[in-house]
């Protein structure tokens, strides 16, 4: 397994499901866990469960689709930890209703956290990275080719960050940032996370 020791791994949404069990990963191969979420429940047993386990995690409530809460965020990791050098933008929200029948409240908060959101952390998280010569972004995506009804809200803006995530890419790859957007769903997600944020020299 890769090695994460010194390095210090920001997860957003992390209070569930496959945020989650990238904290624990990302833990148990060393890294110290920024572990974020807008629920404090999840996350405090995420981080009792990481630290019983001989890891190092940190908790903080705040919602990413807000831009001073998203840079409260940030500024507070870097005032604990020091550094960033991973960051995995896994935060998003699915509402499930008709096109017909959604409402504008549903549709905005699923475009505000699942692509601002990223936009927000992407664009402050980068900025330290850069300035510490590099460092590995992950956003996750939604399969798109498994598209049923109900699911325009979150399909568009999953579709949205991937066209964000090959232009962060461009822009970033000068200061040694890596930008990857990746499905989330199947088999393999955590090792493929682990290895791409391994990879950077």
């Amino acid at each position: 397994m890769r090695t994460f020791a010194t390095q210090v791994a920001l997860i957003t949404g992390a209070g569930r499901g496959r945020g989650r069990a990238l904290a624990q990963a990302f833990a148990e191969a060393g890294a110290a866990v920024a572990a974020n979420d807008i629920a404090p429940n999840n996350l405090e047993q995420l981080v009792a469960d990481i630290t019983r386990n001989g890891g190092q995690a940190r908790s903080y409530i705040e919602d990413v689709a807000k831009k001073v809460a998203a840079q409260a965020l940030i500024k507070q990791v870097e005032d604990d930890f020091g550094r960033i050098d991973i960051l995995v933008n896994h935060a998003s929200v699915e509402p499930r209703a008709a096109l017909l029948e959604m409402d504008e409240w549903d549709w905005r908060r699923a475009v505000d956290v699942n692509l601002t959101g990223a936009f927000l952390m992407t664009q402050s998280v980068g900025r330290i990275m850069a300035a510490q010569g590099g460092g590995v972004i992950v956003n996750l995506l939604a399969p798109l080719e498994q598209e049923s009804e109900g699911r325009a809200a979150y399909l568009a803006s999953m579709a949205a960050l991937e066209a964000f995530s090959r232009s962060a890419g461009l822009e970033l790859a000068p200061h040694n940032i890596h930008v990857h957007a990746i499905s989330a769903a199947g088999e393999g997600l955590i090792e493929t996370v682990l290895d791409l944020c391994g990879r950077r020299a």
